[in-house]
């Protein structure tokens, strides 16, 4: 069984709602910890044996593999998580704006707020992406013409006697 499966098998095993909050929160405190000294490294580069990566993080295998399949998505070349191995080497490049993107997708409020992106992206940028990912998750209705307006195909009928009649 590879690591990716120990952590899929980990993160879903069947808890009472109690357990299961306690667990998340828990992963979370752990991965908070990640990125605030990822961001104050602010080199974006993560390179090393994945056991080493691991205990510098204060993360189990399992643990950081959940931590890689979470920021796969922000690398510079994503990762085959199911293929990582405990002595498999790693040099990863973490893009950051990809990653505070990803956070906003993530709704993880508890990263992106984090004070350390002060020294990563200005506040320009941070708003900048921000509203970036507002306008592409902005759901944008099609004005659909009224019965009596004219038909759009441009025949001069009612809408209604054209092309809206079916």
């Amino acid at each position: 069984m590879s690591l990716y499966s120990d952590w899929q098998d980990y993160s879903q095993q069947d808890r009472s709602e109690s357990e299961s909050k306690k667990f998340w929160n828990d992963y979370f405190e752990k991965e908070t910890a990640v990125y605030q000294k990822i961001l104050e490294e602010n080199t974006g580069i993560l390179k090393g044996s994945f056991g080493d990566l691991a205990d510098r993080f204060d993360m189990s295998a399992v643990e950081f593999t959940g931590f890689l399949d979470g920021i796969n998505a922000s690398l510079d070349k994503e990762q085959k998580i199911e293929k990582i191995k405990a002595d498999s080497v790693l040099n990863l490049s973490i893009d950051f704006e990809k990653l505070y993107y990803n956070m906003l997708k993530a709704k993880a409020s508890w990263l992106y707020g984090l004070k350390e992106w002060e020294d990563v992206l200005s506040a320009e940028k941070r708003q900048e992406i921000s509203k970036q990912y507002r306008s592409d998750h902005t759901f944008r209705r099609e004005v659909t013409p009224g019965r009596n307006d004219p038909c759009s195909c441009g025949s001069g009928k009612k809408y209604k006697k054209c092309c809206g009649m079916n």
